[in-house]
């Protein structure tokens, strides 16, 4: 399974969902899906974007995790 930590690094950034959203340009709705791991996939234009804003790497949004 693959573990989305975005709740983590947006406390970590003292930033809202809202703010994210603006900035990375994608709707709240679409980024409350990646957040809660509802997501089948992302386009890595956006995880790019997300990146950027977040300044961090891939790596330290998504996590494998063994079921």
């Amino acid at each position: 399974m693959i573990k989305i930590n975005l709740d983590l690094l947006l406390l970590k950034r003292k930033m809202s969902v809202t703010e994210l959203s603006k900035r990375v340009g994608i709707t709240q709705a679409n980024l409350s899906i990646l957040k809660t791991s509802k997501a089948k996939a992302i386009r890595f234009s956006t995880l790019e974007k997300i990146c950027q804003v977040l300044d961090c790497q891939p790596g330290d949004i998504l996590e494998y995790v063994a079921e």
